[in-house]
């Protein structure tokens, strides 16, 4: 994941971080990774698709809406790919949806934009076709 600085602000270390806590359903450690101008995007297709600001707005739309709809939603960060301020991470989701019973596990890439410590960008990029198995 690169090297750690004294601040732990290195880009991995930062993602790695918002994995953590949304993992923990840390909302609070969460929006910490988060600059107060991010812009975080869930792909076209995808139920919450669209372009969140601010770390209140990303979690309340996304992270407590993810949490109403399913149960045990997790992204599983298996690998980092780091230049610079970008940070791609290749991932997967699991999770069962509350309405229909049916489980998702989904393959995922996530890139990052970290500066100053703090996350600024934030794009998703899933094969859509199958969370909307999952909820029908």
């Amino acid at each position: 994941m690169g090297l750690i600085d004294a601040a732990g602000s290195a880009p991995a270390d930062v993602v790695r971080r918002q994995y953590l806590a949304s993992a923990a359903g840390d909302l609070e450690a969460l929006r910490a990774t988060l600059a107060p101008d991010v812009e975080w995007t869930e792909m076209a297709g995808f139920p919450l698709a669209g372009t969140y600001r601010t770390p209140l707005g990303v979690t309340t739309n996304v992270m407590e809406q993810l949490g109403k709809e399913w149960e045990d939603w997790t992204a599983h960060d298996d690998t980092y790919v780091v230049d610079g301020e970008n940070v791609v991470v290749l991932a997967r989701y699991t999770a069962n949806n509350l309405a229909t019973g049916k489980t998702l596990n989904a393959r995922v890439a996530h890139h990052f934009v970290v500066r100053a410590g703090l996350i600024v960008r934030f794009e998703q990029f899933v094969d859509t076709a199958l969370v909307l198995q999952a909820t029908s």
